[in-house]
């Protein structure tokens, strides 16, 4: 048995200080997930701490063949989907096809411009304007960097619905990022150089 399932085994038996091992070693993750779900630093907080108490009380549901952090990520996502939903925001359906032009042949992949600039407040932007489902599949596959497999078992669906789920939202923040493009006017030669100064200051 690993470090982990020990901690497993002993905070079944009542083992408060094993818990809490757990909790240090999955408190940033989840967090993150959370963050990026739920979009400001309260709600991941609030978030984080139900998702260790639904963990703590469904702890004796975890099945050992399964991964830990696979299972506490599930936990956590589906809690954040649960709370968004609440919200009552009218997301796109699942079953609907988003419309949207392919990206040119310069254009910047949304998920390359998401592992390169991940703290950006666009990022942040992009991922609050799609629907719950898809926000999650992008956080998990990009920033908690989880396998298809793992994904659909996080999610409780297909491993061909997850890739179905990230390509449409892909193709929803490559639209943002070409619409976006769109309105933003070609910077003069001096604009340029300026950037790349502030750029090469801040490195």
């Amino acid at each position: 048995m690993d470090q982990e399932g020990q901690w497993v085994a002993q905070a079944l038996r009542g083992d408060q200080s094993a818990f809490a091992h757990l909790v240090d070693t999955y408190k940033t993750p989840i967090y993150n997930l959370c963050y990026r779900m739920l979009g400001t630093p309260t709600e991941a907080e609030d978030a984080a701490q139900e998702t260790f108490v639904r963990v703590y009380t469904h702890l004796k549901g975890y099945d050992p063949q399964q991964k830990l952090s696979s299972w506490i990520l599930a936990v956590a996502s589906h809690y954040c989907v649960d709370r968004l939903r609440r919200r009552r925001i009218n997301w796109i359906s699942l079953d609907e096809e988003p419309e949207w032009e392919p990206p040119t042949a310069d254009a910047v992949y949304p998920e390359d411009v998401a592992v390169e600039n991940e703290s950006s407040a666009e990022i942040r932007g992009w991922l609050q304007s799609l629907p719950p489902e898809y926000r999650l599949v992008i956080t998990l596959r990009y920033w908690q960097d989880l396998s298809y497999e793992e994904i659909a078992r996080a999610t409780g669906t297909s491993e061909s619905a997850i890739k179905s789920r990230l390509h449409r939202a892909r193709a929803m923040i490559a639209q943002q990022v070409l619409a976006q493009r769109k309105l933003e006017a070609p910077p003069s030669r001096g604009a340029l150089e300026g950037k790349k100064v502030i750029s090469n200051a801040t490195l």
